[in-house]
């Protein structure tokens, strides 16, 4: 059994997930809490945010993210290729800076235009 809390809404569920019995949860108020708990025990993802440099704009750093949720074993990887990246203004958002990271289908884009 593994107990977890719920982040997918403000409410906050403690979960419980019965591994030896096909995944099952209690303690959800609605189904994508159960949803949330067999995949954050089968196959956790995070979207990463963070900010890369950025040159000839009036401020030295632009913010990022993750386009699509990453699997979250490459988390370490994917900030040292964030931090890795430099990118010239201008810069629109959602333009990707980074396509296909670590082979995964997810791309860096820019949350804000500069």
């Amino acid at each position: 059994m593994t107990n977890l809390i719920c982040i997918t809404c403000p409410k906050g569920c403690h979960l419980t997930v019965d591994e030896e019995n096909d995944y099952a949860v209690t303690g959800n108020a609605c189904p994508r809490g159960a949803e949330y708990a067999r995949n954050e025990l089968l196959h956790p993802v995070r979207m990463i945010t963070s900010t890369v440099r950025v040159q000839g704009a009036a401020i030295p750093r632009l913010p990022v993210k993750t386009d699509k949720p990453l699997p979250k074993e490459k988390m370490f990887d994917c900030m040292r290729l964030i931090n890795t990246l430099d990118v010239q203004a201008p810069v629109k958002v959602g333009q990707v800076l980074a396509a296909n990271i670590l082979g995964t289908d997810v791309n860096i884009v820019a949350t804000k235009t500069l």
